[in-house]
């Protein structure tokens, strides 16, 4: 295995401390050093390229890419070929409201939708922390951040349970209007705070003027919105945003699961099925309307199921 990104010259002298008592006697042509571990070799070239090989590169490169975007704000993703990349980093030291949503595809549980406010003097905080998109974090780490980020930065959270999407869902009240519907009402509850914000930054699923459209009869509207796609790695507001999202889904899962003595499995795959099939043999079909979403095709799969 081999990764290998340019590193940013202040953290130039961090390596090079880090690495001093392991440095080899000899290096390679235009090098500055080579470290030979027994499962990584790391060599930082006068270009200012890193390279990481061997079968513990890809954990040796991962402490570099978190000093990255922590100290500098870069974000740097390995492909499926282990080929380092730099994303579009975070919205430059700007005031944010931003929202995000978590729950729209998964057939079991809750649609939980947050907005937060992060001023510029909280960027550190967060970055300390490791905010990014939740989907890039396993859900330990959210469980042990959220609460820290809910302590300390405003936001608003809204729990959508199934048995109210079941009720309410129909062809002209699909899922983006109803993710429009959410991120409008926790946009503008913060919004009404009078935080010194400089944008609204919601991730984009559908075009804005259909956004605007879908909110057009609310009579409380979040307007100016920015809208960006993959915003929860550009914005620090909908980073956190999602990661909170995540966290309430999770515990509401959690208390699911509980109730049911199953442990209900998210997304829409095969396994979501084989616990459907469960729970509608032990409480009946009827059920499913308090604790998953009936227009997925996951349901017409359990009554198949059931049949057989």
């Amino acid at each position: 295995m081999t990764i290998v990104f340019k590193l940013s010259d202040n953290l130039k002298p961090q390596m090079l401390e880090f690495y001093q008592d392991r440095m080899s006697e000899t290096k390679p042509p235009y090098s500055v050093f080579q470290v030979k571990d027994f499962d990584c070799v790391t060599t930082l070239y006068e270009s200012g390229k890193v390279m990481f090989q061997g079968i513990g590169a890809d954990i040796e490169a991962s402490y570099w890419i978190e000093q990255e975007r922590i100290k500098n704000n870069r974000l740097i993703s390995l492909d499926s070929n282990n080929k380092a990349k730099e994303e579009k980093s975070f919205l430059l030291r700007k005031s944010t409201i931003g929202s995000d949503e978590v729950g729209t595809g998964d057939f079991f549980g809750p649609i939980v939708v947050t907005a937060t406010f992060v001023a510029e003097k909280d960027f550190d905080f967060l970055t300390n922390l490791g905010v990014r998109d939740s989907k890039k974090i396993d859900d330990a780490k959210i469980m042990k951040i959220a609460p820290q980020i809910m302590a300390k930065i405003p936001y608003s959270s809204y729990i959508l349970t199934n048995s109210t999407y079941n009720k309410n869902w129909s062809e002209t009240l699909n899922m983006n209007k109803i993710k429009a519907l959410l991120h409008n009402k926790v946009l503008y509850n913060l919004q009404t705070k009078n935080y010194p914000y400089e944008k609204i930054v919601v991730d984009q699923f559908v075009y804005p003027k259909k956004y605007y459209e879908y909110i057009s009869e609310v009579k409380n509207q979040a307007t100016n919105i920015t809208f960006m796609t993959k915003a929860e790695d550009k914005v620090l507001s909908v980073a956190a945003a999602s990661i909170i999202s995540r966290y309430i889904f999770l515990n509401e899962m959690t208390k699911l699961s509980e109730k049911y003595g199953l442990t209900l499995p998210k997304g829409a795959g095969p396994i979501v099925d084989e616990i459907g099939v469960k729970i509608v043999k032990k409480y009946g079909m009827k059920e499913l309307e308090n604790i998953a979403k009936l227009n997925f095709k996951n349901k017409d799969k359990i009554k198949n199921s059931l049949k057989n």
